[in-house]
């Protein structure tokens, strides 16, 4: 019987922990502790330390803000929608898990990733990822009727710049993705599609 082995998480190197710069090390290992596992993404990226850290802080400034009316459920969803259109399958499947569990909907991800104009959201939200998938698509066609469209829906300037900014950085997020071959983690796969037993 041979043993099987998982296939590489990325086309480059990819750096053992105890090798990394401290700060990162210490993030991942803080990512770790709470999710149970280590993202592949941040393994992958971590090849270039410099990079890593920009890549992070501009996520992190985008993602983990709190002010804006998103919710981080529809973060994600702008994410899922318009990386599925860029055919990412790391960031389909890992954004993926991660609106399922925000959203506490096991069928939201698969539903924005095949179809999002058929996806169980609201009005509002329909008018949200219209806007994503122009930005991501046809950016250059983006025009002052779009931003009266969001503003019906009671999106401001800066809810409009993010749902623009989050789209345009994951569009960089997805092509990194696909250039380095990076494979989505196991566990992704499963997150939030049934529901949790109480205890």
């Amino acid at each position: 019987m041979t043993a099987t082995t998982s296939p590489p998480i990325s086309r480059w190197p990819v750096p053992d922990l105890a090798d990394l710069p401290e700060d990162l090390r210490t993030r991942i290992l803080e990512v770790q502790q709470k999710a149970g596992f280590v993202p592949n993404v941040f393994l992958a990226l971590a090849h270039r330390p410099a990079e890593w850290r920009a890549f992070m802080a501009y996520h992190d400034a985008l993602l983990l803000k709190d002010t804006g009316s998103l919710t981080k459920g529809e973060r994600e969803m702008i994410i899922v929608a318009t990386s599925a259109v860029n055919q990412c399958l790391y960031c389909v499947v890992a954004h993926g898990a991660i609106l399922r569990v925000y959203e506490k909907k096991p069928l939201i991800a698969d539903q924005l990733a095949t179809n999002y104009r058929k996806a169980d959201i609201s009005p509002r939200q329909r008018a949200m990822l219209d806007f994503a998938m122009k930005v991501c698509t046809a950016a250059a066609a983006v025009d002052e009727a779009d931003f009266a469209a969001l503003r019906a829906h009671g999106f401001d300037d800066e809810d409009i710049w993010d749902i623009g900014a989050i789209t345009a950085f994951f569009g960089l997020s997805n092509r990194m993705a696909n250039l380095s071959a990076m494979r989505p983690n196991d566990e992704f796969y499963l997150m939030g599609r049934v529901p949790r037993e109480k205890k």
